[in-house]
């Protein structure tokens, strides 16, 4: 049989001195020597010979005798005969020459070019796969076979992976001793454990039942405080990780053992909460003004009134996406009304285009609830936009700055206090009661979300939305259903955009609310639903007079100091403090807030007139208020009288005695005044009467104004000029007692039928608060008490419509 060129017979043992391999490449050939097999002796059991036999080598009917060195000569002309076969492509030609038929010599073998083997490659890195017919094309250009060019190919891509995996193997290895020297690190430190506060060695001992809860209390609470940080991520734009560690470094101890200290250590139970960082930006501050709840870790974890704070977050993140949307979006969700007067147009919202493109983030609108949304745009007198919503972000400063529409305010949780130290993504909790100055318009109490944002360089979205339908009522909140709620606050707010080059920031206001209408008088429906009363223009104009008041005065103060007139300005700001505490009192009475005891009055209601509301509260020892029962009656009018000529009369000191009492028939002198803004109405100013009266000489008349865009207020009350005279020189005035009257003008609102009046005219209110005379905190009122109350109230209503001529 012959086998690659060698045979062996039936008798004899055939000799092979080496096996051919081929190994397809271009012109190359593998060969793999095996043991000479062509000498060799007959085993005893064959033919019997002696040593020195030589074995033929030949065909398969007999051949020649030849010597080992002929056999080993034959073995090297095979070997060259193979590489000529390999290199020319041609297999199982020896057989011929194996049997004695003549052999042709091959072409010598030749190496490829460095032409041919960059022409190879540049195809193959483009298709390490050609088809037989770019392979011919090849083999035609290059001047080669084509097997040539296939088994290029193929030992080419056998090269290509081979590399692939000595490359992965390496990185394997690599790998593999990194954790080898890892583990070995684990496993010493584990043989030597030390503890992570004194730094001594430890010994094990048995966990107790209380550390054991501990530890999975802990587990839990960075488990959950992590899912807090995505979704914080989530809503800030912003990547926040864990900060790390989270807890005291211990060792990890082995299943029912614990760690304890060596002897004369210290002992330590793992921390159950978080770093204070994490606190501070998840769950409040560590310490907070009057008013504001403290939340943290160990009180409440994961939880708000009963809310998840994840939900809170993105509750907080829908309500600024909608806030920023509306302000930007035109018609049709936001369509110019018709004006029937000069005023500019006012834009009313598409209620239909609102529900296609937005969904309710508070769920849908209670029933009997009514809508107002309106949206108002301006400039605002201030060179720092992240100032001025550091004030909005504040809030006790919010609170001050909108006085006349913020009755009492406080911080339930700060959430987060933002990223990077700014109030980019910081988000309150906030409960408000809001208030139209009238005893006609019941207060609103909200509790929201307060959450802000920097949109860009310069500009910045603050929103508020409410969680009144989502709260379970645990204590923090107070309206918490729709049972006890009158009122839900939509995404409101506004957006700001500072303009360095000319010194001011755009202000673009968004307000959308709903609340209950039955409990409002039908004399301020319309205005509600307007939103002249606590709409985006009330809160826009009211932020614009502010912030003039603010630049005026802030001039004025270095004025003062350039002329080195220190007590001047102790002198102005006393004066400023005790105006400021009679407007607030003079808000509280009017709305009748919580945020002084105001108690209604039992069994008088046959002695007061219609519309008109008497309330008491009881001082005992506080400051600024004589003790005593104090009454404060408050009623409001419609008026056929524009409301500028209605301000104008009210502050008009020759025509203040036809409906002032304090002026006893006379005319009223103007002693001094500071001016508040540059509009003319906006000042405080003490006036004094021209009277003979010596009851009335030591009297004088604190009295402050103010005016906007959106109404007008005149307050004023009695001040004794010894009290005056301390208060000028800078001294304190917290101890001056004050008990307020004023008017309160807002423009009427859009006619509504079947409402009984017409429009351009104006809603006047009236309040003043009285000391019962001979009264102490614990006498009861008197019939003639309350008439006398309400006759001064009604006298004084009558006089005005008397001189303006004005139509009941």
């Amino acid at each position: 049989m012959s086998f690659l060129g060698f045979s062996d017979d039936d008798g004899g043992d055939g000799a092979l001195t080496g096996m051919e391999l081929p190994f397809p490449g271009a012109g190359t050939g593998v060969f793999i020597p095996t043991p000479a097999l062509s000498v060799a002796t007959a085993d005893a059991a064959g033919h019997g010979g002696d040593g020195g036999r030589v074995v033929p080598v030949g065909c398969a009917g007999g051949g020649t005798v030849r010597s080992a060195s002929e056999a080993e000569n034959e073995r090297r002309s095979r070997t060259i005969d193979h590489l000529d076969v390999v290199s020319g492509g041609g297999f199982g030609r020896d057989d011929d020459a194996a049997c004695g038929m003549p052999r042709k010599r091959k072409r010598p073998y030749v190496r490829h070019s460095s032409e041919q083997i960059q022409e190879l490659q540049a195809l193959f890195d483009k298709c390490p796969h050609p088809d037989e017919m770019q392979r011919a094309e090849l083999s035609r250009r290059l001047f080669l076979d084509p097997s040539q060019v296939k088994f290029w190919f193929q030992n080419r891509r056998t090269q290509t992976k081979a590399k692939l995996v000595r490359d992965e193997n390496v990185q394997l290895r690599q790998e593999n001793d990194r954790l080898r020297a890892e583990n070995l690190c684990i496993r010493e430190a584990m043989r030597h454990p030390v503890c992570g506060n004194c730094g001594r060695p430890v010994v094990l001992g048995v966990l107790s039942l209380e550390e054991q809860h501990l530890r999975a209390q802990n587990a839990r609470l960075t488990e959950e405080l992590s899912r807090v940080c995505a979704a914080s991520s989530e809503f800030l734009g912003k990547s926040i990780s864990l900060p790390a560690p989270l807890q005291t470094h211990q060792p990890e101890p082995m299943p029912g053992s614990r760690v304890q200290p060596a002897a004369g250590g210290v002992g330590s139970v793992p921390s159950t909460t978080v770093a204070s960082s994490t606190i501070t930006e998840f769950t409040g501050t560590a310490s907070t003004s009057s008013g504001t709840a403290i939340m943290t870790m160990s009180e409440e974890p994961l939880e708000i009134a009963g809310i998840d704070k994840s939900v809170l977050l993105e509750l907080a993140k829908s309500a600024m996406d909608e806030l920023v949307k509306m302000a930007q979006m035109e018609d049709p969700l936001w369509t110019p009304s018709v004006s029937l007067s000069d005023s500019p147009a006012k834009e009313t919202l598409n209620y239909e285009e609102y529900l296609n493109t937005f969904s309710p983030c508070i769920g849908v609108k209670p029933a009997g609830f009514q809508s107002e949304a309106s949206r108002e745009s301006g400039i605002v007198i201030s060179d720092d936009s992240v100032a001025l919503v550091e004030a909005l972000m504040d809030e006790r400063r919010w609170s001050n700055i909108f006085s006349c529409m913020v009755a009492k305010s406080s911080t339930i949780a700060e959430i987060s206090t933002g990223v990077a130290g700014s109030r980019d993504g910081a988000l309150l909790l906030i409960q408000a009661e809001l208030q139209v100055l009238s005893p006609l318009v019941p207060i609103r109490k909200a509790t929201f979300l307060r959450f802000c944002k920097q949109l860009g360089e310069g500009a910045w979205a603050v929103v508020d939305v409410s969680i009144d339908g989502l709260v379970v009522d645990q204590g923090l909140a107070a309206a918490s259903t729709t049972a006890n709620m009158n009122c839900r606050r939509l995404p409101s707010g506004c957006l700001v955009q500072q303009d360095t080059r000319n010194g001011f920031c755009k202000v673009k206001w968004v307000e959308h609310a709903e609340y209950d209408e039955s409990s409002v008088h039908p004399l301020y429906r319309s205005l509600l639903r307007s939103g002249l009363a606590l709409g985006a223009g009330r809160w826009l104009a009211t932020l614009q007079r502010q912030c003039k008041c603010w630049a005026t005065l802030q001039s004025c103060v270095a004025a003062w100091e350039q002329y080195s007139s220190d007590v001047l300005a102790a002198g102005t700001q006393s004066l400023l403090k005790l105006a400021q505490r009679m407007m607030e009192s003079f808000f509280s009475g009017v709305s009748a807030s919580s945020a002084l005891e105001w108690s209604k009055l039992d069994g008088f209601t046959d002695n007061i007139g219609n519309d008109v509301r008497i309330i008491e509260r009881k001082s005992v020892d506080e400051p600024g208020v004589p003790p005593g029962v104090v009454l404060c009656a408050a009623t409001s009018v419609w008026m056929l009288v524009t409301p500028e000529r209605l301000f104008q009369f009210l502050c008009d000191e020759g025509t203040r005695a036809e409906w002032d009492i304090l002026s006893t028939g006379g005319p009223m002198q103007e002693v001094t005044n500071i001016a508040k803004g540059q509009q003319d109405g906006n000042t405080v100013s003490l006036l004094r009467t021209n009277t003979t009266n010596t009851q009335q000489n030591g009297i004088l008349i604190l009295q402050e104004t103010c005016t906007d865009a959106s109404g007008s207020m005149v307050v004023y009350a009695p001040v004794d000029i010894p009290a005056m005279h301390l208060v000028m020189s800078g001294g304190d005035s917290a101890s001056v007692p004050l008990l307020p009257s004023g008017f309160v003008i807002l423009p009427d609102g859009p006619t509504i039928p079947g409402d009984g009046h017409k429009t351009c005219g104006s809603l006047l209110t009236f309040a003043f608060q009285i000391l019962v005379k001979n009264s102490e905190p614990t006498a009861k009122l008197t019939v003639e008490s309350i008439q006398t109350v309400n006759n001064l109230i009604s006298c004084t209503i009558n006089r005005i419509k008397t001189a303006l001529h004005c139509d009941v």
